[in-house]
Formats: structure tokens, C-alpha cells, sequence
């Protein structure tokens, strides 16, 4: 898989980030990259917001979907994860199905993956926030 440059996939942990003002490297990589994200971490995102009583929940999500495409799944990628989940399970025994789908969507687009989820420490084409 040749991987795009600018082609960065944001997940859950990097767009609370963002969104809290907390590190000038991420505004930094998402204000100048071509954005993805997971259907999947705008759940995330949204739980995380509700739980944290958040007042502006839906302009935050609005504006993650104009800086970023929102990705979905089909019945194929569906398969993908689900046997990903399995594999990366083995290897790392708390890997969660929804990391799987941060993976499938990075590797499908050629792209890397801008987070700081523990889980992903150490994997290929993943920029780690620290």
C-alpha cells in the first residue's frame, strides 16, 4: 500500500484534543492535512462531549465535518474489521473493535492515522500524540 502524504485519518482521542485547545502539533497536522473521519469516532466524539456536558455538541461535530470527510462502512469493510478486531486482539488483548475501524479506514485510503490512543503506540503509519 503506498501511503498519501497529506492523507491523515483523525480519530476520537485527536479531535478532543483538538477541539480542547491542548496541543498546537495536532491544530497543526489537522489544519493542514487532507482529513478522514470514522463514522465510528464522531459516536465516540459525541458520547464523549454528552458525558462531559458539553453545550455546543452539535456545532462541534458540524465542524469536524467541514474540516474532515466523514467516512462509513459497507458490508465488506464490516467483514474486514470483524476478522482485524480478531487479529489485533491476539496481539494486543484489550484492542477495540472501534481502533479496528480507525485501521481499516487508514488502510483503505492509504493514509496515516493522527492519534493518541495507547493502542496504536508503536504501529506503522500512525503519527502518536504524546
Amino acid at each position: 500500500m503506498s501511503y498519501k502524504s497529506n492523507s491523515i485519518v483523525v480519530d476520537s482521542f485527536a479531535w478532543i484534543e483538538y477541539l480542547s485547545g491542548k496541543s498546537e502539533k495536532v491544530a497543526k497536522i489537522i489544519e493542514n492535512g487532507e482529513l478522514h473521519t470514522s463514522i465510528f469516532s464522531i459516536v465516540e466524539i459525541a458520547s464523549r462531549l454528552e458525558r462531559a456536558e458539553y453545550a455546543r455538541i452539535e456545532e462541534a461535530i458540524s465542524n469536524i465535518s467541514n474540516m474532515s470527510k466523514i467516512e462509513g462502512f459497507d458490508y465488506t469493510a464490516a467483514l474486514t474489521i470483524g476478522k482485524l478486531h480478531a487479529k489485533m486482539r491476539k496481539k494486543i488483548p484489550d484492542f477495540g473493535v472501534g481502533d479496528c475501524f480507525i485501521l481499516e479506514l487508514a488502510e483503505r485510503l492509504g493514509a496515516k492515522i493522527l492519534t493518541g490512543d495507547k493502542h496504536f503506540k508503536g504501529l506503522k503509519n500512525v503519527i502518536f500524540i504524546e
